[in-house]
């Protein structure tokens, strides 16, 4: 594992950070000692519930070693749509964010690239499949042998676990980053793993001499209510966002593809504005979909699961299941979406 060490003089205050970059006056729960810890070169496994503030966990610390002058942090993401957003909210903050994926032409990938190669770029978000490719590795040994390789940082780690909820076989390969970057930091995260998928991520990673960090996973402000699906589930469904949440944004989530279209015309037909999302929709379309979810009010997004991991938007007041959910992890997963505000929402 890389040392332990406590934060030099060389890199800014993350308090100082937290309040420039992201406008917040406190940490939160275990925030503090996570980022402390990851800035000064510490592996670190954080067990936070979804809305808790995980991203800033290894964003802080990214920022306060690219200013130390330690180079580009490395962020393992599984989707798309969370690079998308997690890489535009940080431009926003002044933050010099990439992401390389499929939806980059060649020319931009290379720009992405040249931008990395020099250590101009503080992070830059890939999926596990681009880490262990090859080439991509080559050039993250070049930035090593520079000191320009600062931490990486494995987002959504229990897709490397067979017994999570969201297995994902191109995690596995991610073993190798302790192998050949021994020096390089790792912070692994997670919303929801059991005692099995924990034990099953730190052996899977390497993080067997890293600090875990487990913060409760109680949200009072979350209620959940579980009813009884009546014979005609989209009306149901209407009733409760029109008597509870009129003009406000919340996720229906449902088993089929087919069944999210229907239900999301459905809902326009009735007078919501509503969108689907999920596998099968052209990219643009979903990227579309998304973007308007999160900068316009009042939106209900009938989805699948493919939607929803690493979506920030904090004001979705409501998360309904018109199906039941794979597991119960899954079900904390998606309600845990509604509220990242604070506020009182009602998962259904």
């Amino acid at each position: 594992m890389a040392p332990f060490m406590i934060p030099s003089a060389h890199h800014p205050a993350p308090q100082a950070i937290l309040q420039e970059v992201f406008g917040y006056s406190a940490f939160r729960g275990a925030q503090a000692p996570i980022v402390e810890h990851v800035t000064g070169g510490g592996d670190a496994l954080v067990l936070m519930p979804t809305g808790g503030g995980k991203s800033l966990c290894y964003q802080i610390p990214a920022i306060a070693r690219h200013r130390g002058g330690q180079g580009v942090s490395v962020v393992v993401s599984p989707l798309i749509a969370l690079m998308h957003d997690q890489v535009g909210a940080l431009e926003e903050a002044g933050v010099h964010a990439a992401f390389l994926n499929s939806t980059l032409s060649s020319e931009q990938a290379q720009h992405v690239e040249r931008e990395m190669m020099s250590g101009r770029l503080v992070m830059l978000y890939a999926a596990p499949e681009r880490i262990t490719n090859p080439r991509f590795l080559a050039q993250l040994e070049s930035l090593n042998e520079r000191g320009l390789l600062s931490l990486f940082a494995i987002d959504e780690a229990h897709c490397v676990s067979q017994w999570g909820h969201d297995f994902r076989s191109e995690y596995l390969a991610l073993s190798m980053l302790h192998e050949r970057f021994p020096d390089v930091p790792r912070i692994a995260l997670t919303a929801t793993a059991d005692d099995i998928t924990r034990a099953d991520i730190i052996e899977r990673l390497k993080l067997e001499e890293a600090r875990v960090f487990i913060s409760s996973f109680d949200r009072p402000n979350i209620r959940y209510a579980i009813v009884e699906k009546d014979a005609k589930p989209r009306e149901q469904l209407l009733r409760f966002i029109r008597d509870e949440h009129e003009d406000e944004a919340g996720i229906v989530y449902c088993q089929s593809r087919k069944k999210v279209e229907e239900t999301a015309a459905w809902l326009e037909s009735e007078g919501l504005r509503a969108l689907p999302y999920h596998a099968g929709l052209d990219a643009a379309v979903r990227q579309r979909h998304q973007d308007r979810f999160l900068r316009e009010d009042a939106i209900v997004m009938v989805a699948t699961t493919a939607f929803g991991m690493g979506i920030d938007k904090p004001d979705v007041r409501f998360v309904a299941h018109l199906d039941l959910p794979k597991n119960i992890e899954s079900y904390y997963q998606e309600t845990g979406r509604a509220g990242r505000d604070g506020a009182q929402p009602s998962p259904g």
